[in-house]
């Protein structure tokens, strides 16, 4: 074992320590003599007690002689300080020159730290006054409650406090407390007068397998700390480093700051090891922890989840107490690689070039905006390459190296929830934690959506916390005014689609549009018993979680914000026709099938007039109740500028168990013509395929790994289905042009779409509307929604385009959010109607 001791000071330290060589102590002195080799260092009887800072009782011994002596078959013994009755602890081992040895007694019923044992008893001491004995043998003492001192088989003896009955010399020693012991001095004098040899202080427990004190810290540079490496070369050590405080962070969970070498910037480093670190410093902020401060840090070097950081405390935070030269913010590019990134770590940047918001996502819980170095956000890999090939790797990789997240300065989640009633009270229900708090860079005047530029006004510090590279403010950027944000950001919202998109081959005629409305459900969670709910501030739901059937609003006020938010985004698409998704199934409720969908639209007609709008009755073909899906498509159209030629079809055949539909909602398809003048039949069709999710039943469908998500094989076999049907029902009712709507499920470069473009149909959605997407999902964009049309549909077409109102907007202006936060988010108006955007086509009213 290895043993750690402390060094005794004076001439008997000096003394080597000869293998072998062991003294045994012969009949002590007839009272305790200031030539004894063994004494008694230091008594503590308050542990345990009220504020002790140690648990148990103990009785530290000294070697203060020229060789080991063995204390086989001694004992320390213990008596109240009037007391005749002596309670014993043996002794074992060998207690070398110029160390100590702890006998670690009873515990008290309170907390405080463990002590080192050399021996343990389990004697209670007093805390204030008592008699302790070093005894050459393990016998009682007895007969000699006032005399016992001078007894012949005494080493040593403390009679402490007092009111000690017996002691050594003149007089008992001071009293001790519950946190404090009694003990002699730094060389462990002796005269053999306990009044004089003992003074109180903090309790010092030392024994053969104590540790050494720490070494003293050392004054390194912020360089060294950080080294070349992702690593620090000098974790676990305790450093002292000087620098200038570059953000400071008070208040929201950080606790800590950003030092930095003082004169560097505006280049990094050549060596690759980074001139700033991050400070942590639990509890309240020094106040020399001010940006702009000179300060020396005294703390222990670790890395935390990546990120090198110096644990510190207030009192290790000082003034440097000298001139210094102020730091400038790096002015270089965001780096591509981890490496080049470590290099600049805690230091001060200023970004410089274009910035695009590529994630809002997260701004809602953690005040936290994904931005993509350049002018385009990101992109799902299999929007833009095939599935698996090294095109789709590349996407990936520069992804990689356009990443960077501009933080708030904070670590708190703003929808963290409790069902702590310490917490929450006598709720039933779970309790937001921080409902009293806005999330940053959130606002329905000034917008922060995916594709928005993002302009640096001011610098921020490179972090990196969470697996993520981050921007933070240098300090907490709060919401709703976000005063202190380093960024602005340009509104990029338009009131209604682009009319020069839909316009490219000319004034189109009609206009049609597929639109997912995010469950919209009119048999609400409250009314079932089984359904759980999210909440929200107020511990009232928001919307559906799990339990039941039921999706979508949670009581009739979410309904009323949702219904208001789908119908100003409906109206404002200007379409005559449209292909809706996520509607409810309300045959599944016991109701007409199309119960939900008349509601939606008399909702739309009560804005936009009485008759604007009319929906396409559910067609027979469907399946029976118990195949079909509660979710499903539907059809609304106007009839003042379109007409149904003849009834609604349905794919309802494909519905049974291993077929393709069975997982996925049925399509629906209705022949229109322009209503005046004359025009060219066209077949409008309705899809929901299977959602990446979750894998179906058939092989192939667990996800693969290759961009598609999981039920490759379903949504393939959907496609392929709607492949076969889709002309039948053309050709019956005289249609050329096919246009198919939908929330497919898949990304354009996918194979589900690939078997309807080898069909010889198109993606209007890229072709007329490139570099434009329609979902955004983990930071990436991307076109889930497709309007696709076969050759004689492309001939009608007049142009598209995606109507981003909803996959770009934070999550924070959802009706499913309503009153999470002190500040009221929720707009009657289009934008984050949806998960979704909608798109749109023009068309012409003849096949050209």
């Amino acid at each position: 074992m290895r043993e750690r001791r402390k060094q005794l000071m004076g001439a008997a330290g000096a003394i080597a320590l000869t293998a072998g060589v062991v003294s045994v102590a012969t009949s002590a002195q007839a009272a305790p003599s200031p030539t004894a080799g063994v004494v008694i260092n230091e008594v503590y009887g308050g542990g345990g007690n009220s504020g002790a800072p140690y648990k148990y009782d103990f009785i530290e011994l000294a070697n203060t002689g020229s060789a080991p002596v063995s204390l086989a078959g001694w004992s320390v013994q213990y008596a109240s300080a009037t007391g005749a009755g002596w309670a014993t602890t043996p002794l074992t081992g060998t207690l070398p020159v110029g160390t100590t040895y702890v006998v670690k007694e009873a515990a008290g019923t309170g907390g405080g730290s463990d002590v080192p044992a050399d021996a343990t008893g389990t004697i209670a001491m007093s805390g204030t006054a008592g008699k302790v004995a070093l005894v050459n043998s393990t016998t009682a003492l007895t007969g000699c409650a006032a005399t016992c001192s001078a007894s012949a088989q005494v080493v040593d003896f403390v009679g402490y406090g007092t009111t000690a009955n017996d002691y050594a010399g003149t007089g008992p020693t001071v009293a001790p407390s519950n946190t404090t012991s009694v003990s002699r001095n730094a060389t462990h004098a002796n005269t053999a007068n306990n009044s004089a040899d003992f003074k109180a202080g903090a309790p010092t427990p030392t024994g053969l397998e104590t540790p050494p004190p720490p070494p003293a810290p050392v004054e390194k540079t912020i360089a060294e700390v950080q080294g070349p490496g992702a690593t620090s070369p000098l974790a676990g050590e305790t450093v002292v480093v000087k620098g200038v405080v570059t953000a400071a962070y008070p208040t929201g969970g950080f606790n800590g700051f950003f030092l930095q070498t003082q004169g560097t910037g505006p280049e990094p480093r050549a060596d690759g090891a980074s001139d700033g670190v991050y400070v942590f410093q639990p509890g309240t902020l020094s106040p020399e922890a001010v940006v702009g401060n000179f300060v020396q840090v005294t703390g222990k070097v670790s890395e935390f989840g990546g990120l090198t950081e110096i644990t510190t405390t207030a009192a290790d935070v000082v003034d440097a107490g000298v001139a210094f030269t102020p730091v400038q913010p790096l002015v270089t590019g965001w780096p591509t690689t981890d490496a080049k990134r470590e290099s600049i770590e805690g230091m001060l940047f200023q970004p410089t070039g274009a910035y695009t918001v590529t994630n809002t996502f997260g701004t809602n819980q953690y005040g936290e905006v994904g931005l993509a170095v350049g002018t385009t956000p990101l992109l799902q890999n299999t929007e833009v390459a095939k599935p698996g090939t090294p095109e789709a790797d590349a996407v990936v990789a520069d992804n990689a190296k356009r990443l960077v997240t501009l933080d708030d300065g904070s670590s708190t989640n703003f929808t963290a929830s409790s069902y702590s009633t310490a917490t929450c009270g006598a709720r039933p229900v779970p309790c937001l934690l921080n409902a009293d708090k806005t999330p940053a860079y959130v606002s329905t005047t000034k917008p922060v959506r995916v594709g928005a530029p993002a302009t640096f006004t001011a610098p921020v510090v490179v972090d990196y916390r969470f697996n993520l590279w981050r921007f933070q403010p240098t300090s907490q950027v709060v919401g709703p005014d976000n005063a202190t944000s380093p960024v602005t950001f340009t509104n990029t919202r338009t009131p209604a689609p682009d009319e020069r998109d839909l316009s490219q081959r000319g004034t189109p005629d009609l206009k049609v549009a597929s639109f997912n409305v995010l469950n919209y459900f009119t048999d609400l969670g409250d009314a079932d018993p089984s359904c759980t709910a999210y909440y929200d501030r107020d511990s009232s739901g928001d919307t559906v979680r799990d339990g039941c059937d039921n999706r979508g609003a949670w009581n009739a006020a979410d309904l009323a914000r949702q219904t208001e938010k789908e119908v100003s985004a409906i109206n404002a698409l200007d379409a005559d026709v449209v292909g809706l998704m996520e509607v409810e199934n309300s045959a599944q409720f016991g109701h007409s099938r199309d119960e939900t969908l008349s509601r939606l639209v008399a909702a739309l007609n009560a804005k936009a007039g009485a008759g604007t709008w009319a929906f396409v009755p559910s067609s027979t073909d469907l399946p029976p109740v118990s195949q079909q899906d509660f979710i499903t498509t539907a059809m609304i159209y106007k009839p003042a500028t379109v007409m149904r030629v003849d009834r609604s079809r349905a794919l309802g055949d494909q519905s049974g168990e291993g077929q393709a539909f069975v997982n996925a909602r049925e399509p629906i398809a209705q022949t229109f013509k322009k209503k005046k003048g004359k025009g060219d039949k066209f077949l409008f069709v309705v899809n929901h395929f299977k959602s990446k999710g979750s894998a179906g039943p058939f092989p192939g469908d667990a996800d693969s790994g290759d961009g598609q998500g999981a039920s490759v094989t379903s949504r393939v076999l959907q496609a392929q289905a709607l492949r076969d049907w889709v002309p039948g029902v053309a050709a019956e009712y005289g249609a050329k042009a096919i246009v198919m709507a939908g929330d497919y499920n898949s990304y354009t470069m996918e194979d589900p779409l690939d078997v309807l473009y080898r069909a010889g149909y198109t993606d209007v959605g890229s072709t007329f509307d490139p570099g434009q997407y329609s979902y955004s999902f983990s930071g990436t964009s991307g076109s889930l929604d497709h309007i696709l049309v076969n050759a004689a549909g492309l001939k009608m077409s007049t142009g598209a385009d995606h109507w981003n109102i909803n996959s770009g907007e934070s999550v924070a202006l959802e009706y499913s959010r309503y009153n999470y936060h002190s500040t009221d988010f929720h707009d009657p108006g289009p934008y984050r109607s949806s998960d979704h955007d909608p798109v749109v086509l023009g068309l012409k009213a003849f096949v050209k």
